[in-house]
């Protein structure tokens, strides 16, 4: 599609998955469900509970921006059980902001996937009806929409997802064409590091040359979009950039020097993850800048090169 065309935005918000994400990364995996128990059960206090939903306030406002940033929201859906008190809190921010709030109804534990098959179906639908449809956005971390965001891919459409930081398959960043976290979006407060949080269980995303995958125990155990503990952010994107430039000095072009955006936009296709304001830089420019060891920068001209240093 031509980039002068303004763009036309299509949001699926899995709400339930973004609300629990959060709950979970600001608290601890799995407390949203073992903190819901406890307050309908009496052991914790429904003051206790609410505040601690609270501390893990989801800022809708900043996730329907970011999705504005790539043109005109032609649909907002939100699907979840809006008559659950936890959601409810939300419907006054959605319907604000031209939210269409989709009603899940409480299903058994074999209908738990009901609601992802909703939005699947609707997209899917949606791509048929709306042919000049350009993005689309899924604000959700699950493994279960790689399927759906394959295929929006293959009928064009720019894939966007917007997942939590350490509830975001891997699977599925790989098959979007780019993947923001909630708390990278512009206006959210990051989660405060957890200090007091034991060890539970195994720890997720590790592997170990033995004895193979290890996870932490959570209900899908799909590698997330976090580096293991062992390995340095800093470190990964330095040698993503450096595989990024070698395809593309590998391409065959007369001159070494290669477009920073271009550069970019080979290390987002590599891994969609990639972003470097989450590594701390306010642009990527500033990003090669601090690479210099690795990288010569030329920027003489508005046109800013950049190539693998000798």
């Amino acid at each position: 599609m031509p980039d002068q065309q303004p763009g036309r935005v299509a949001v699926y918000i899995d709400f339930d998955n973004v609300l629990i994400s959060r709950y979970d990364e600001v608290h601890g995996r799995g407390d949203f469900h073992r903190d819901r128990q406890k307050a309908h059960s009496g052991s914790l206090p429904e003051q206790t509970f609410t505040e601690r939903l609270e501390a893990a306030t989801v800022d809708v406002g900043a996730i329907i921006d970011f999705a504005s940033s790539f043109g005109t929201l032609v649909l907002t859906r939100a699907y979840a059980d809006w008559s659950a008190p936890v959601n409810a809190r939300y419907r006054g921010q959605l319907v604000g902001r031209a939210v269409d709030l989709v009603q899940l109804f409480p299903a058994a534990a074999y209908g738990k996937n009901g609601g992802d098959i909703r939005l699947a179906v609707d997209a899917v639908e949606d791509m048929f009806r709306l042919p000049d449809l350009t993005h689309v956005v899924i604000v959700a971390g699950d493994s279960d929409y790689i399927a759906l965001a394959q295929r929006c891919r293959r009928l064009g459409r720019v894939v966007v997802a917007v997942g939590v930081a350490g509830s975001t398959s891997r699977a599925l960043a790989a098959a979007c064409d780019e993947l923001v976290t909630y708390d990278a979006l512009p206006g959210v407060k990051p989660a405060p590091p957890r200090q007091d949080e034991p060890p539970r269980g195994r720890r997720r995303g590790r592997r170990d040359a033995d004895e193979g995958p290890r996870f932490e125990e959570v209900d899908d155990p799909d590698d997330v979009v976090e580096a293991d503990d062992d390995e340095d952010p800093q470190v990964v994107a330095t040698e993503l950039l450096v595989r990024a430039l070698q395809l593309g000095h590998g391409r065959g072009d007369d001159a070494d020097w290669l477009h920073n955006s271009q550069v970019k936009e080979q290390m987002k296709r590599l891994d969609p993850s990639f972003s470097e304001r989450r590594l701390g830089f306010r642009s990527f420019s500033d990003f090669l800048r601090s690479r210099s060891d690795f990288v010569d920068l030329d920027e003489s001209s508005t046109a800013r090169l950049v190539r693998l240093s000798a």
